[in-house]
């Protein structure tokens, strides 16, 4: 396929409708199916499907999420007259109650957002901060070498409401009532659980019974098509819908999580809640092949992809083939090199001096480049010097205005730290595992100091002109994600939906932040359909490659043209949701 074919060519319309009835209707109260059968389902195909969809184009407005009621809402939204900032935080909210494994109000939320009328992007972090009472050394008076990754313990401020608070207080039309009706009504009616969030939708009541409560609340599990209710969501959204975000950290909510830290052992108070701030940030950016790239700044970890692309500039990919051998020992090793940055200078930067600028230059990413072998996969990495020195959701919108949302929100790990506080409907997350108990590091434990956060939007413009709103869940591998995606679309000439379906190859085993080191070059992992020719090819390069196929990454993305406008989305395959537009 030649080089930004699509940006050169626009390919055909897709149009996506809903009817209002059902594909399966099960029971309409909060348990399985009246009968012992489900809706047929092949979860062999449902786990690794990555293809066949159509980009959806539209010119007024579009909403690309995980779960078809987010992104119909959303759209609900933009033709009740609000803009792409309310409907991404009614699809955020939405997507809370049907992937509450995933994300929802006691997570984090990142953002980055293109407002027509100033010409310029904007940057949100309303990520939490670490208890004022928590610190190395109260940790290791618990006899702890590491930050639990479940329990109270694991817990830092949720940012997701004041991000909500935030978005909509400075670019939304509508108030915090009217993008929560329909999160509310889903919350109270019910909802029918999708194929590949059902999967996830896994609990075991003698070891969590906190979700088990909420989430299997008549003890037998929930499956494909079950209809599911939780009524304390919808008391929850009820509370911030009438009196607005900043109940969540001033009222009965606030009381109610730090309750709840105080009776099983954890280190919040009230005044942890009352000092939570978002901050607006600006964006940082690099160019790649004439595009310039945009991420947030730690302490995050986006500008991982910045040096990766920074680096891989440097070496001639459209003359490769997509998922050759070639082209992916070149992303591996370029991806080993970065990690090895992010372990030591990703951190809060109210508290760590993160030399930014170095990192991110062209000059540090041609420095870098020379240490990739062409024919070896490298076994030991080490960060660079300077003299002055995974679960997740992910959607985007858009509307006729030409304003683009790119938002990514969550809990951190799968179900975040397994508890629900008492009547509250939503899970907290454990973004406090991230923090390393070494007093040396960057990113160490210390009070009312963020934790390193994966989460991470992303944004592409050309000649300060917005192109592109995209992000990929999934841990660690986001900006590996935002690698494969760009270099598909800008290298390889794919379309926004093409660009997601191409089979994925992921390294793991870096070195982390919390202090855990690589450890014999760390670990390749494949989807399907990548050959084995590919695999034998890396093998023998030195890579050490997994035998078992796995599926990671959540897409979303929205590419915009002008003259006319119109907007091209994408979205992934691998999960449930989709890209609507009108």
């Amino acid at each position: 396929m030649k080089r930004r074919s699509f940006l050169k060519i626009v390919g055909g319309a897709g149009i996506l409708s809903f009817s209002k009835g059902n594909l399966f209707s099960g029971n309409s109260d909060n348990n399985t199916n009246e009968s012992n059968e489900g809706m047929f389902i092949d979860n062999e195909l449902l786990s690794f499907r990555n293809q066949n969809r159509s980009t959806v184009v539209c010119q007024n407005g579009i909403v690309c999420s995980g779960h078809p009621l987010a992104s119909l809402s959303g759209v609900e939204i933009l033709k009740a007259g609000g803009n792409a900032i309310d409907a991404a935080v009614c699809a955020n909210a939405m997507m809370s109650l049907v992937s509450p494994m995933m994300c929802g109000p006691g997570g984090d939320l990142f953002a980055i957002v293109w407002i027509e009328k100033e010409k310029r992007l904007f940057g949100l972090n309303a990520s939490g901060r670490s208890p004022y009472n928590w610190n190395i050394d109260a940790a290791r008076g618990l006899g702890l070498k590491n930050v639990p990754v479940s329990g109270p313990l694991s817990w830092s401020i949720p940012g997701c409401v004041s991000g909500w608070g935030a978005l909509m207080e400075r670019f939304g039309r509508f108030n915090m009532a009217k993008v929560l009706e329909a999160p509310i009504f889903y919350a109270r009616e019910g909802f029918p659980l999708s194929p590949v969030i059902a999967r996830g939708w896994s609990i075991n009541p003698k070891e969590d019974p906190s979700l088990a409560q909420i989430f299997i609340p008549d003890g037998k599990p929930l499956h494909f098509g079950d209809i599911f209710k939780n009524h304390d969501l919808t008391r929850s959204f009820e509370i911030i819908a009438r009196d607005g975000a900043d109940a969540f950290y001033r009222g009965e909510i606030a009381e109610r999580i730090v309750k709840f830290s105080q009776v099983n052992g954890g280190r919040f108070s009230m005044r942890d809640f009352r000092d939570h701030t978002i901050s607006w940030i600006d964006p940082v950016s690099s160019n790649y092949r004439g595009y310039d790239v945009w991420e947030l700044p730690p302490n995050g970890q986006g500008i991982v992809a910045l040096q990766m692309l920074n680096i891989l500039e440097n070496f001639d990919i459209p003359s490769l083939n997509p998922n050759s051998p070639e082209y992916l020992h070149l992303f591996i090793e370029a991806k080993k090199l970065s990690f090895e940055d992010r372990a030591v200078y990703y951190a809060d930067m109210d508290f760590a001096d993160v030399p930014l600028k170095q990192l991110i230059s062209e000059e540090y990413a041609r420095q870098r480049s020379k240490l990739i072998d062409l024919r070896r996969a490298s076994q030991k990495v080490l960060p660079g010097r300077f003299s002055d020195s995974s679960d997740t959701i992910y959607l985007t919108a858009a509307d006729k205005e030409g304003n683009m949302v790119s938002l990514v929100q969550s809990v951190c790990w799968l179900w975040g730290s397994r508890l629900v506080p008492t009547g509250l409907g939503f899970c907290m997350q454990n973004r406090g595992t991230s923090f390393s108990l070494d007093p040396n590091d960057l990113n160490k434990l210390e009070p009312h100091k963020r934790p390193f956060n994966t989460i991470i939007p992303a944004f592409l413009t050309k000649d300060g002109k917005p192109l592109f709103s995209f992000g990929v869940m999934h841990g660690d591998y986001q900006p590996q994600g935002h690698v494969h995606i760009l270099i598909n679309i800008l290298d390889f000439g794919m379309s926004p939906q093409q660009s997601g379906e191409q089979p994925r190859v992921r390294h793991a085993g870096s070195s982390e932040p919390t202090g855990s080191k690589m450890s014999g070059g760390g670990t390749v992992i494949f989807e399907r359909h990548i050959s084995d020719k590919v695999k034998e090819k890396l093998a023998d390069m030195g890579h050490n490659i997994k035998s078992e196929v796995e599926v990671f990454g959540g897409y979303q993305g929205i590419w915009r043209q002008s003259n006319p406008r119109r907007y091209f989305g994408g979205s992934d395959p691998r999960k449930d949701g989709c890209a609507i537009g009108y």
